[in-house]
C-alpha cells in the first residue's frame, strides 16, 4: 500500500475537496484525483461520494478514516524514531505573525535548523485572524500567533507572553513624563490591524478611560508603523522586542502611560492529529525560543 495515497485520502477527507488537498499537498489536482482512484481500485471499494461543492466519506470511507490515520502517525513515529533528527525531510508550512518575525523567530528557526538541518520551512506572514483562519482549515501545519484558536480538532501551547509598548519620536516631546490616555486624544496613533485582538482592546481602554479615541492608523505590517513612528509620524504601540533597538539607538522613546496596555498572549497551534508530531515537536522550539526572548515572560 502507497503511503502517499493514504495520505491524500486522509488529506481529501479532512477538506473535502480534491482542490484544497491539492493545495495542502503541493500537488496537481489529477494527482490526487489519480491518487485516490488508485487508492480505490486497490482496496476494491469507493472511498467518496461527490456532493455539490466536493467530496464526502462514503460508509466504507468513514470506517477507513481512523486506520488511516493510525498508519501515517505509526510511519511517522517510525521514522522519528529509528532515523537521525539531521536526516529527517520534510517539508513543514509555518504561519506567523509580524510581531513574532520581529521579536523571535530568527531564534526558532536557529533551533530547528540545527535540531533539523534538512527539515524545510515554509513560511507565511499575516495577521492572527488570517493565520488562525488558516491552521482551522488545515492549510498550515504549525501557527504561531496570538491565540488560542478555538477550534475544535486543534491543540494550543502557551509560549508566554509578549509585553506591548508605547513610544514616539523625541520631537513629540514625551518621553520622561508620566501620560495617560488623555495626553494622546490630540495625537495620531500607530498600532496592530484593525479589529485585531490589540486593536480592540485599545479602544476598549479608551472606553474605560472615558477619553474620546484618536484618530488610529493601522497596518497589519508593524514595520510600516514604526517606520512612520519613527518619522515622528504618529505615537505608537508595537510590540516591546520589535521597538527596542530603535529604543536603544535613541530615534524613539518609551513612553509611560497609564493604564498599561496588556501583553500579548502567544501560541503555537497545530492539528491534534495522530501524525502530527513534527509540528508538535517544533511547537517545543517555539516555547524554548520565545521564552528565551528579551520582552516575552511565561
Amino acid at each position: 500500500m502507497n503511503l502517499r495515497f493514504v495520505e491524500t485520502f486522509v488529506w481529501v477527507a479532512r477538506l473535502g475537496s480534491f482542490r484544497a488537498a491539492a493545495d495542502r499537498l503541493n500537488a496537481t489536482q489529477a494527482a490526487v484525483s489519480n491518487r485516490i482512484a488508485s487508492l480505490e481500485a486497490e482496496m476494491g471499494c469507493e472511498l467518496f461520494e461527490r456532493v455539490p461543492g466536493g467530496v464526502r466519506l462514503s460508509t466504507i470511507g468513514q470506517r477507513a478514516m481512523q486506520p488511516a490515520e493510525e498508519l501515517l502517525k505509526a510511519a511517522t513515529s517510525f521514522k522519528v524514531a529509528i532515523g537521525s533528527p539531521q536526516h529527517l525531510r520534510a517539508t513543514v508550512s509555518i504561519g506567523t505573525i509580524d510581531s513574532i518575525v520581529h521579536a523571535w523567530l530568527p531564534n526558532f528557526i536557529e533551533r530547528v535548523k540545527e535540531r533539523f538541518p534538512a527539515l524545510g520551512l515554509d513560511l507565511n506572514v499575516d495577521t492572527s485572524l488570517g493565520i488562525g483562519k488558516d491552521i482551522s482549515e488545515r492549510r498550515l501545519d504549525l501557527a504561531l500567533l496570538m491565540g488560542p484558536v478555538l477550534t475544535p480538532g486543534l491543540k494550543n501551547i502557551d509560549l508566554g507572553t509578549m509585553e506591548c509598548a508605547w513610544v514616539a519620536a523625541p520631537s513629540f516631546g514625551l518621553g520622561g513624563r508620566e501620560l495617560t490616555l488623555h495626553d494622546l486624544a490630540d495625537l495620531p496613533v500607530l498600532t496592530f490591524s484593525r479589529n485585531s485582538v490589540p486593536h480592540i482592546w485599545l479602544l476598549r481602554q479608551f472606553e474605560e478611560m472615558g477619553v474620546q479615541p484618536p484618530v488610529i492608523s493601522n497596518s497589519n505590517s508593524l514595520s510600516a508603523m514604526l517606520r512612520l513612528a519613527r518619522d515622528g509620524i504618529g505615537v505608537a504601540l508595537l510590540p516591546a522586542p520589535m521597538v527596542a533597538p530603535m529604543i536603544a539607538e535613541g530615534v524613539v522613546e518609551r513612553l509611560s502611560i497609564t493604564p498599561q496596555f496588556p501583553a500579548l498572549k502567544l501560541h503555537a497551534v497545530y492539528a491534534d492529529d495522530p501524525e502530527n508530531l513534527i509540528p508538535s515537536m517544533l511547537s517545543v522550539i517555539a516555547r524554548e525560543a520565545s521564552l528565551d526572548t528579551k520582552g516575552i515572560s511565561a
